[in-house]
């Protein structure tokens, strides 16, 4: 063989003494430095003055503005535009007709759905209709997620009407005027639509400096369990427009509770015309739902029961006049065409900056959840910095249109891909469903009763509720991710969608840390007959060195574990206080008589080290000089290597004790004892 292990094989007998079925060479242990040496990258060159190297970065940036007038002004449009990109490559005959039929199938679902979701934003239903007009059109022309359905969502409504709620409350005088009750209706849409603002541009914050990463930080639990929580608020928000009942709705820690109390009180009060209506309305919704979720594959088509619950009710309104003789809430005139385009009151976000952040993250990590897995399902990838931007700028504008937050639903997206959606484009059929009954069709919803729309809000939770049922597979699966899912989902419930989000959140991620802290350290053994190096606790057949110890710490090495760290090195090596006479929990009992000589130190599973865990590392070095062990690195990947060497673990070790892997470290630790152990072999395939 040539080249540099050319020199270090062996002779054809040695060879056959690894008895390996394939092909091998042996070769002497390698260091990091000789790894580096052999197959590292060239050096960089020295650096030049700074005088020197500003006519290079000007020519650099010229280059840059130069490649920014031509292709890469053109590649710029395409990321940033992503029609541009999927409409060349468009299947006109064969993707038409279901990008058709599922927009218009998902714009017939909007319309009723957009207004039950107003009511939840505490605004008039006319601009839940907007919401779901202006999102979808925008997400159509910046969004990656081909089978995503934008528009009103419950969850997000909730947060908003209980922030709309809390910022413009209603008098306790209650009976308003027309005049007052429409300046109370105007002032809760600007709300509404400044928190909306503040979302998008917050949004729009986090794609500049490409935060997209953070949606990692919302896990399936917590999102899952959120979804779950913030579906039983929407069920007892709910409870009073089901009977007939004008109560004030409670905001705040509790409100669930509250709100069960206050409807149990006037339970009395309730209207027996509203009370038929809803008990009628969900005997029709929740069968309906049922045959779509079964006879999926069967049905050309989902069953659209909102549309056909919508006209029954309307039709049964107007020909009863329930709404003038039982005094049965109806949706009242839709105003026809769009608002005008009116800025937000900017004094308003300081107040709703707390709602935003939250409203923000749930609209991020939704959506990006729901686009990664119909991307995975149809083999193509999203953008999850462009999804920031389209969510971000799809709330931006649509707030200057009165919109209140939106994002992906799970509801509609379900029912988009169910009805033969491919791409964007069926979005802009939704539009043009939405645009029909904003401009002609509107009168028509004049008699929908109220409690209609409120079986609509419950019907559509049914997906978020039976999200419970994976719960006894997540625990077979993770006790830890139940337990995230179990408090998240009560902190959401007993306060608030917001404050169960952060409680969320912080639980999961102190999951993590405990986790990282309640690692064991594992002594390796060697496997007999092979070079391998296996936990001691796998088998009874692995084989302790005399005089060498092999340690291998899985977990990052940082302020949090470095007391772990040196308590655990301490008790393997018999340094400090801390002796092999008290044996440590979990470990194996001591069975080797002769002390320790040489220790080695596998880093493989340490990913980062910070400072504090860098100098612990060192300051063992120096303990282990002075009880005359001595300390092997191995497999220390480059950035821990890097963060170590800044601390001064040079000034400690010298090169040849960092090693590339644990099998090199252990022959030489061999050498060292003057122990005869397995040969290294070089594997050819």
């Amino acid at each position: 063989m040539s080249g540099p292990l050319g020199s270090m094989t062996c002779s054809g007998r040695e060879a056959s003494a690894c008895k390996s079925p394939l092909s091998t060479r042996l070769r002497e242990p390698l260091t990091h430095a000789r790894f580096q040496q052999l197959f590292g990258v060239a050096e960089q060159e020295p650096e030049l003055p700074a005088e020197s190297c500003l006519p290079q970065q000007c020519r650099r940036w010229r280059r840059r503005v130069g490649a920014c007038s031509g292709q890469g002004a053109w590649r710029l449009l395409l990321a940033r535009l992503p029609p541009l990109r999927w409409l060349p490559q468009y299947r006109w005959r064969a993707w038409l007709l279901g990008d058709a039929v599922a927009g218009v199938t998902v714009g017939i679902v909007h319309v009723p759905q957009g207004m039950a979701f107003a009511l939840l934003t505490s605004v008039p239903p006319v601009f839940g209709l907007y919401t779901s007009f202006f999102p979808i059109l925008i997400y159509s022309l910046l969004g990656t997620g081909r089978h995503l359905s934008t528009g009103t969502f419950a969850v997000l409504s909730l947060m908003t009407g209980s922030a709309v709620e809390r910022l413009v409350p209603e008098p306790f005088a209650g009976n308003l005027s027309g005049i007052e009750r429409e300046q109370l209706e105007a002032q809760r849409v600007g709300t509404a639509a400044a928190v909306a603002f503040g979302s998008g541009a917050l949004m729009l914050g986090m794609f500049v400096l490409r935060l997209g990463v953070l949606s990692t930080f919302l896990s399936e639990p917590v999102v899952k369990a959120l979804t779950s929580g913030a579906a039983l608020h929407v069920l007892v928000s709910q409870l009073p427009s089901l009977l007939g009942l004008s109560l004030p709705r409670q905001i705040g820690c509790f409100s669930l509770f509250k709100t069960l109390a206050a409807v149990l009180t006037a339970l009395p009060q309730s209207s027996p015309a509203e009370l038929t209506i809803s008990a009628l309305s969900l005997a029709l919704l929740m069968p309906v739902k049922e045959l779509n979720v079964r006879f999926r594959d069967r049905l050309p088509t989902p069953i659209p029961g909102e549309v056909v619950m919508v006209l029954l009710a309307s039709v049964l309104c107007f020909t009863s006049s329930l709404d003038t003789r039982y005094n049965v809430q109806v949706v009242g005139l839709l105003p026809g065409g769009f608002p005008q385009p009116l800025l937000p009151n900017l004094a308003e976000l300081p107040r709703i900056l707390a709602d935003s952040l939250p409203i923000a993250l749930v609209t991020f990590a939704v959506s990006t959840s729901l686009a990664s897995i119909y991307a995975d399902k149809y083999s193509y990838s999203i953008d999850p910095n462009q999804e920031l931007l389209a969510h971000g700028v799809s709330n931006l504008i649509s707030s200057l249109f009165s919109c209140f937050p939106n994002s992906a639903t799970l509801a509609t997206t379900s029912l988009l891909v169910d009805a033969g959606g491919n791409t964007q484009l069926a979005g802009l059929f939704s539009c043009m469903v939405v645009l029909s009954v904003l401009l002609w069709l509107g009168p028509f919803f004049y008699y929908l009763p109220k409690a209609v729309l409120a079986c609509i809000n419950i019907s559509s939770m049914r997906q978020m509720f039976f999200q419970m049922q994976e719960l006894p597979q997540l625990w077979h699966i993770s006790r830890v991710d139940f337990a995230v899912w179990m408090v998240t989902w009560v902190a959401v419930v007993t306060l608030n969608v917001d404050l169960g989000l952060a409680v969320g959140v912080i639980f999961s991620m102190m999951t993590v840390i405990c986790r990282t802290q309640r690692v064991q350290c594992l002594a390796l053994g060697l496997a007999e007959g092979t070079e391998l190096y296996r936990p001691l606790r796998e088998s009874h057949k692995l084989l302790q060195v005399p005089g060498l110890c092999i340690l291998s710490y899985p977990t990052p090495l940082y302020f949090a574990t470095r007391g772990q760290f040196r308590q655990i090195l301490e008790w393997h090596l018999g340094l400090g206080e801390r002796s092999k006479e008290s044996p440590m929990p979990g470990s194996l009992p001591d069975k080797a008589a002769e002390p320790i000589r040489v220790v080695i130190l596998d880093f493989s599973g340490i990913t980062f080290a910070d400072a504090a865990g860098a100098r612990e590392v060192v300051q063992l070095t120096s303990r282990c000089q002075d009880a005359g062990i001595c300390l092997l690195l191995a497999q220390c990947n480059a950035l821990v290597l890097e963060t170590l060497t800044r601390v001064g673990l040079l000034d400690r070790v010298t090169p040849e004790q960092l090693f590339v892997s644990v099998q090199d470290a252990a022959a030489h630790a061999m050498e060292r004892l003057e122990l005869t152990g397995p040969k290294i072999c070089t594997v050819w395939i």
